[in-house]
């Protein structure tokens, strides 16, 4: 028998419930042999579009395997619950359809097979209300994670039916660009809907400044290239561009809020 491939979870249940173990628990009784690699559990509650995001950034440095995703604000209602084959990687995506899935699917070069888990044979009995992460999601992606088949785990869907994540979109044009804040850390840092392959087009320089709306801010490479206090334009870990303070909040700085837009432009 082959070895499960690894799993992974991220989810909006925090550590102070007894959620998260929980769903260990019915995953160790299906697939006693699995690893099982937490993400996080600190996605703000019901918040799908950041749990979208922290999932697609984080997946391409985790194995290829079975990623379990539950951010659920509609858990009982008539929404689906999906498991879904990228087309590259074959890794397979467990979680609600409500655009959760969507951007690290999109990663891997979109959704080859989907399929709806809500009747699916692997799920427990009886299936509650309100904990689906326990009920279905869980004992669906252990069973995938130990051999069984995506088409033997629901009722077939069309990829196009999945519902996706509506992101704002960054404009670049000859004078700079228009991005937008989608996401914020704890630290402050804001994370821009601009990624690498795009800067090219962008006209920013190491070392130089740049407006920020209505400040300035210096396009550098690491937050201690500025002094204390200072603006700083930089690409994230994720190789993505964000704003920060130097060992300050860029968030505060620049009063932002979600999807603001900035114009930046080089100086």
């Amino acid at each position: 028998m082959s070895a499960p491939r690894p799993i992974s979870f991220l989810s909006d249940y925090g550590l102070d419930d007894d959620f998260v173990g929980v769903c260990h628990g019915v995953i160790a009784r299906i697939a006693p042999a699995a690893r099982v690699l937490d993400i996080t559990h600190g996605v703000p509650p019901h918040d799908v579009r950041t749990g979208a995001l922290l999932l697609r950034r984080a997946l391409p440095y985790l194995p290829p395997g079975v990623h379990l995703a539950v951010v659920d604000p509609n858990v009982g209602t008539k929404r689906r619950a999906i498991a879904l084959r990228t087309g590259e990687e074959d890794r397979l995506l467990v979680g609600p359809d409500n655009g959760l899935l969507s951007l690290a699917a999109q990663r891997f070069g979109g959704v080859v097979e989907a399929v709806d888990v809500t009747r699916s044979a692997h799920r427990l009995q009886p299936v509650s209300a309100t904990f689906h992460g326990r009920d279905l999601f869980a004992p669906v992606t252990a069973a995938l994670a130990s051999g069984a088949s995506l088409e033997e785990a629901g009722d077939p869907l069309d990829a196009d039916e999945i519902l996706a994540v509506h992101m704002p979109l960054a404009e670049i044009d000859a004078e700079g660009l228009t991005a937008h804040a989608i996401a914020f850390d704890r630290f402050g840092n804001v994370t821009l809907d601009v990624e690498h392959e795009e800067l090219t087009f962008a006209g920013l320089r190491l070392g130089h400044s740049v407006g920020v709306n209505e400040h300035r801010a210096v396009y550098a490479v690491t937050f201690a290239d500025v002094p204390p206090g200072e603006l700083l334009l930089y690409e994230d870990a994720y190789r993505t561009l964000a704003l920060a303070v130097n060992r300050g909040s860029a968030r505060e700085a620049l009063d932002l809020t979600l999807d603001d837009a900035l114009r930046i432009t080089p100086a």
